[in-house]
């Protein structure tokens, strides 16, 4: 098993179903989508270019988006709790997760995966 596919198995409940979740929205909204495990969590890139994080922390659930700062639909979904490049969409339970809302992000972020992180 990859370290990126033991770190979201290994995870307790309802942390586990939560990342395994948004994995399938990820993988099916971009098939070409890889994981990768860097700085001790799984990241999906698409080709060279870094999509979003997967972080289980404290009692939540955080999906990083470093390309944050380009996002206009509903960017009052995301959390930035002090920090300057990146915002997240946070769950701490699987029904919290819109997957619509997810996807759309999703989209948003990939179109602005080759500009800079700062707008």
């Amino acid at each position: 098993m990859k370290p990126a596919e033991a770190y979201i198995y290994n995870q307790q409940e309802p942390f586990k179903s939560i990342l395994m979740h948004v994995q399938i929205l990820i993988e099916h909204t971009f098939p070409e989508a890889h994981l990768e495990y860097k700085w001790k969590i799984p990241c999906y890139y698409i080709g060279t270019r870094p999509i979003c994080y997967l972080n289980k922390s404290k009692d939540y659930i955080d999906v990083g988006f470093w390309h944050a700062n380009h996002i206009t639909k509903h960017a009052d979904c995301l959390v930035s709790e002090k920090r300057k490049k990146i915002k997240s969409l946070r769950y701490k339970q699987l029904d919290n997760i819109d997957d619509n809302i997810f996807i759309s992000i999703l989209k948003e972020v990939e179109a602005f995966k080759n500009s800079s992180f700062m707008k």
